[in-house]
């Protein structure tokens, strides 16, 4: 039988390396993976794909993305490429005069480095939109910056109390500031005007095309539920899995809410059932188990430090009960359902590979694959306890580099000994841990090849000349691609993707060039030519 599409003329990553130079696919598996013998499979109606010495390899996957609020982000008061203050107030100027009509002025991704302290003020909005509210998350989705319409709607005043799962920050007299943490974004963020269906299947579409165009063919949308004032994507999936423009293979990972107990998880077993349909399956539970180093709010075992290096009161937020937290995931588990955790700081991580110790021990081994995204703080006892516990870990690698947010926000509430604790990717490669990556998109760029060139290299891109951030938790550039291929798809339970092999699903990218022939240094200057899901091509650079 004549293959419909083969691939000829060079390097094709395998489990085993790069060690092919041609693939055959026929209908949407692989069928045949070789050298110039997979060319006798070629017919007249195959479409034979020139490598040109460039790499073929598995479609990237992302372990935690969240497209649609990313896709509405782009089409709103977009702040992710400013970087001081002076350009986020204009940015945010410019775009409330172009749209006066706007009830809200909503959007967000400014830079906390940009402010000082990390906390920008209303007075800062109201000079450029003193009519209308003004709602505007950080980089990190962990804290929101309003001005004194959006604080007077919402009924925030000096006497309001903090919630539980936040903080509202506030100026030396008590007034509230203008920036909300946590849970108190959500005094405001209840009230913003909610997107539309057709605008949440826009802004799905719009980022599905943004994210093959990185080579990325499948994801776990890494919040699928309502919070903090977001819109429930779930919706989104299901027109597009009915309409047929779902070209993605996506895990959706239904939102835990952190006010309630388990008396939600019959609900969490109908939501699976009912939103389960074609390329989407909702069969994961995101539980978010802290907050972030740079606020304060990730959970750590021993107090951060003040700005003179002094111990605190503040140890950050748990924002599920530890004490309970064993039983919702033992329970999770007994259900089939994966664990998706939040763990940032590293009560948290710990607080995680508890419950996971007692779903094992409860339930025995099974396949439910939990996994821990983010792991900025993980003690150095905890990481053996990954592979023990067949835990996996989801990093998101563009966040272990020295750059502003790390240096002045983060590394001097933690001291010397726990910065040293950050991003362990090597250590926990060399403890027998399985590695998945993400990138947290909106938080940080979805590009697969930018966080590759972090993970090896631990620099931004461009930085050649910073000091490299704990050079022994570098990893190879095999390594790093492992994990944005097999290493995802493996928890996203897509077990015939992320390996070229004869029977797998044909998911595959083609680079610009093979990194593997240039300088770690130049990985993040690698491009994507083509993509194919299940051997159709979902993008193609111009020049490709």
């Amino acid at each position: 039988m004549h293959a419909d599409l083969l691939f000829t003329g060079g390097p094709v990553l395998t489990p085993g390396g790069r060690t092919a130079t041609a693939v055959a696919v026929t209908g949407d598996r692989i069928t045949a993976v070789g050298h110039d013998e997979v060319l006798d499979l070629a017919g007249p109606r195959t479409q034979v794909v020139d490598l040109a010495g460039r790499l073929l390899l598995p479609g990237f996957q992302d372990a935690h993305v969240h497209p649609i609020p990313a896709g509405l982000e782009l089409s709103q008061c977009d702040l992710t490429g400013t970087r001081t203050a002076a350009e986020t107030v204009a940015a945010v100027r410019a775009y409330a005069d172009a749209r006066p009509e706007r009830e809200w002025v909503l959007g967000g991704g400014w830079s906390m480095e940009a402010f000082e302290g990390g906390t920008p003020t209303k007075e800062l909005l109201d000079a450029v939109v003193p009519d209308r509210p003004v709602y505007l998350p950080n980089r990190d989705h962990h804290g929101a910056w309003v001005n004194s319409r959006a604080l007077e709607l919402a009924g925030i005043t000096r006497s309001t109390p903090d919630p539980a799962d936040g903080r509202i920050e506030r100026d030396a007299s008590g007034e509230p500031s203008g920036t909300l943490q946590e849970g108190a974004m959500q005094l405001v963020g209840r009230l913003t005007p909610s997107a539309t269906a057709a605008d949440r299947l826009a802004a799905l579409l719009h980022a599905q095309r943004h994210l093959h165009a990185l080579g990325i063919t499948a994801w776990q949308d890494a919040l699928v539920g309502d919070f903090l004032g977001m819109d429930d994507p779930s919706g989104a999936y299901l027109a597009a899995v009915r309409d047929g423009s779902l070209t993605a293979r996506v895990v959706g990972a239904l939102w835990w809410d952190r006010e309630r107990g388990a008396e939600q998880i019959p609900e969490l077993v109908e939501k699976r059932e009912a939103l389960s349909h074609g390329r989407f399956r909702a069969t994961s539970v995101k539980l978010m188990l802290d907050g972030v180093a740079e606020n304060g709010t990730a959970a750590l075992l021993d107090p951060y430090l003040d700005r003179c290096g002094c111990a605190t009161a503040n140890r950050g937020k748990s924002f599920i009960d530890a004490g309970q937290l064993p039983k919702y995931v033992t329970d999770l588990d007994a259900l089939g359902f994966q664990c998706h955790f939040h763990a940032l700081g590293d009560r948290a991580v710990r607080d995680a590979l508890d419950a996971i110790g007692a779903a094992r021990a409860t339930n025995g081994p099974n396949d439910t694959r939990p996994h821990l995204a983010h792991l900025q703080v993980v003690h150095p006892e905890d990481v053996p306890r990954f592979a023990e516990l067949g835990a996996t870990a989801n990093i998101q690698p563009l966040w272990a580099a020295h750059e502003p947010q790390m240096d002045e926000l983060t590394i001097p509430f933690l001291g010397p000994q726990r910065a040293a604790w950050q991003y362990p990717f090597g250590s926990l490669l060399r403890s027998g841990a399985t590695l998945a990556a993400g990138s947290d998109w909106p938080v940080s760029s979805p590009d697969p090849l930018q966080g590759i060139h972090v993970a090896v290299n631990r620099l931004e891109p461009g930085a050649d000349h910073a000091p490299v951030f704990l050079p022994a938790e570098r990893i190879t550039l095999t390594e790093a691609l492992t994990a944005y291929t097999a290493g995802s798809a493996y928890v996203n339970h897509l077990d015939d993707t992320g390996r070229i092999k004869v029977g797998a699903l044909a998911d595959l990218v083609v680079l610009d060039r093979d990194p593997f022939d240039g300088p770690a240094e130049a990985i993040a200057e690698t491009g994507v030519a083509l993509t194919y899901v299940g051997g159709e091509a979902v993008y193609a650079a111009q020049e490709a």
